[in-house]
C-alpha cells in the first residue's frame, strides 16, 4: 500500500471510487462527478457539532462529534464498503480536505485499503472547475444555432448529436428551456455550482479541433447564470440562423409545450410576470393572454406570445449580442418535423 500523498483534482480519474465525506445537504448542492455520499456527520449531527463549537468550544465539539463520526464510519464499513476488495483504491474528500475526510482516510487505511485524500477538498475542486471553464470555453469552435422562439433549435441540436456532431446542450445541463415558460415539468434546476460542474465536464469531453454546436442563449437560463467565458464564446461564435414560417413554429411550440395546457391557472400565473409592472406589456394584453391560458387555448396564446413578445425581444437582443449574426449561415426550413430536422442536421454536419 502506497503512502498518503497530495492528490489534486486533475488526478481524480485514477481512483476506483470517489467518496464524499460531507453531509447530505452539501453533497446535494454539488459534488465531484460520480462521487458517492458517505457522510461522517449527517446534516443534524453537523448542526449539533457546529452549535457546540460556538457555544462550548473545540473540546466539547470534538468529544461529541468524535462519537458521531465513529458511529457513521462503522456503519459505512458494515454497509457501503463491506464488499470492497483489498485492492480497492478510494479517493476521499470533504469541504477543504480537513478533519472529516482525513479521519475517514485513516480508518480506511487501517483496514488495509490504499485510501487517499483530495488535497484542498471540494474547495480545490471548485477552483479547478472554474479554471477549466475559463480555459476551454475560448478554445471552442462554436456553431451557434440562432432563431426566434419556436424554431426548434433544441430539437436540431438533438438531431445533430444523432448525426455524430459535438453538441453543447446548455438547456439540458440547466434543466430549463430558457424562457419565462421554460421550466421543465416535475424537475428542479440544479444549483449554480452543480450546473458549472456539469458544464466543465461537458467541455472536457470535446475535441477542440472539431466544431461544437450550441443554441444561442441569454446570460440566464432560468435562475442559472452562464459563466462569462461561455457567454463570451457564444457571442463571438459563428452563427447558423434558422428561418421558418410562423405556422411551422406555432405547430412546433404546440407540440413541445403541450404540457403547459395541463394547468391553466399556473400558466396564467407565469404570464403575470409580464404585466405592466415590468414595463414589458400593458395589463390588458397580459390579461388577454391569461384568459387564453385559463381556457386551455394554447394556439392563439402561443401565436400572440410569438408575435407580440418573443419575436420583438429576439430582434432587439440577438443582433446586439451575437457579433456574427449578420453573416450567419441561413437554414431555411418550411417545416420543423423530426424528419426535416434530421435532414437539416445531416446537411450541417456534411
Amino acid at each position: 500500500m502506497s503512502r498518503p500523498r497530495p492528490i489534486t483534482p486533475e488526478r481524480i480519474h485514477e481512483f476506483d471510487c470517489i467518496v464524499d465525506a460531507r453531509s447530505p445537504a452539501e453533497y446535494a448542492l454539488d459534488h465531484l462527478p460520480g462521487a458517492i455520499n458517505c457522510p461522517v456527520l449527517d446534516d443534524d449531527e453537523r448542526r449539533i457539532v457546529g452549535t457546540l463549537y460556538k457555544q462550548q468550544g473545540t473540546f466539547e465539539a470534538k468529544r461529541v462529534g468524535g462519537a458521531m463520526v465513529a458511529a457513521q464510519l462503522a456503519r459505512h464499513l458494515r454497509e457501503t464498503f463491506a464488499d470492497k476488495p483489498k485492492s480497492w483504491r478510494p479517493l476521499v474528500y470533504c469541504w477543504r480536505g480537513g478533519m472529516r475526510s482525513g479521519t475517514m482516510v485513516q480508518w480506511l487505511r487501517l483496514v488495509g485499503w490504499d485510501a487517499q485524500q483530495l488535497h484542498g477538498g471540494y474547495k480545490a475542486f471548485r477552483a479547478h472547475v472554474m479554471a477549466q471553464i475559463d480555459t476551454l470555453a475560448p478554445q471552442l469552435k462554436l456553431q451557434v444555432v440562432c432563431g426566434p422562439t419556436g424554431s426548434a433549435k433544441t430539437a436540431l441540436l438533438q438531431a445533430l448529436r444523432a448525426e455524430g456532431a459535438q453538441v453543447l446542450d446548455l438547456e439540458a445541463l440547466a434543466r430549463h428551456k430558457g424562457s419565462i415558460l421554460g421550466r421543465w415539468p416535475g424537475q428542479e434546476q440544479p444549483s449554480q455550482k452543480a450546473f458549472e460542474t456539469a458544464l466543465a465536464q461537458a467541455l472536457q469531453g470535446f475535441d477542440l479541433a472539431r466544431p461544437v454546436f450550441v443554441e444561442a442563449e441569454s446570460r440566464k437560463i432560468g435562475r442559472l447564470m452562464l459563466p462569462d467565458a461561455v457567454l463570451d464564446a457564444l457571442r463571438g461564435g459563428d452563427c447558423i440562423a434558422i428561418e421558418a414560417p410562423l405556422h411551422a413554429r406555432l405547430a412546433y411550440l404546440l407540440q413541445d409545450y403541450a404540457y403547459l395546457g395541463h394547468d391553466g391557472e399556473e400558466l396564467a400565473t407565469l404570464l403575470g410576470q409580464l404585466n405592466a409592472n415590468t414595463g414589458l406589456h400593458a395589463r390588458e394584453t397580459v390579461a388577454r393572454w391569461q384568459a387564453w391560458a385559463r381556457a386551455g387555448q394554447l394556439a392563439p396564446l402561443f401565436e400572440a406570445l410569438m408575435t407580440e413578445h418573443y419575436d420583438p425581444l429576439y430582434a432587439r437582443s440577438q443582433r446586439s449580442n451575437y457579433l456574427r449574426l449578420a453573416e450567419a449561415r441561413p437554414l431555411v426550413m418550411s417545416r420543423l418535423e423530426a424528419q426535416d430536422l434530421a435532414l437539416a442536421a445531416r446537411q450541417l454536419v456534411a
